[in-house]
């Protein structure tokens, strides 16, 4: 199992795009994924789920996968966030 913090960093927050991509990428994987916010954990292969934590700027996120491949969902996920989602 990996944990990961990160702070979301596009001024927008997590909406509808970045939701999706979040999704997409973890779905390409076969280890189980979770978002916790606060006392809040959802799955995040979920668009639902990850539409739900309603994460703003400056929120912190903790990222959890467990499975064969949970590092590079991990790593994708987090180069996602870093970059993002390509909005600025």
């Amino acid at each position: 199992m990996i944990r990961k913090t990160i702070v979301i960093v596009n001024t927008l927050g997590m909406h509808a795009r970045p939701a999706t991509m979040i999704v997409k990428a973890a779905t390409k994987y076969r280890s189980d994924f979770r978002l916790i916010k606060g006392d809040t954990e959802i799955n995040g292969k979920s668009i639902m789920g990850v539409m739900t934590l309603a994460a703003e700027f400056g929120s912190e996120l903790e990222l959890v996968a467990d499975g064969v491949d949970e590092e590079f969902l991990i790593n994708e996920i987090s180069e996602l966030f870093a970059s993002k989602f390509g909005e600025e």
